[in-house]
């Protein structure tokens, strides 16, 4: 069975991303910020390419922490990840 972990923790966050190939990417709304993803491989048509910086700006902003497994329940490479409410828990 895998296992999810919940952190805050920005270093944490950008090195799991990095580590399976992903980037920081935002679904633009009307509102300030947008719907924050991590995109893997190919770019995905609707999300638009930030930076860093940017991208954990509207993450603290919006008081999120990330849900992420590392491993399947197989033991392979896990890209599984969500934002979710900083008090709620995963």
């Amino acid at each position: 069975m895998s296992e999810s972990k919940t952190t805050t923790n920005h270093d944490e966050i950008r090195q799991w991303a990095q580590d399976r190939g992903g980037r920081p990417a935002v679904v633009r709304t009307r509102g300030e910020g947008g719907i924050l993803r991590i995109d893997f491989g190919e770019p995905e048509e609707e999300f638009e390419a930030i930076e860093w910086d940017e991208f954990f700006r509207i993450f603290d902003q919006n008081d999120l922490a990330f849900l992420y497994q590392d491993e399947t329940g197989g033991g392979k490479t896990s890209r599984f990840n969500k934002f979710i409410e900083r008090n709620q828990s995963g």
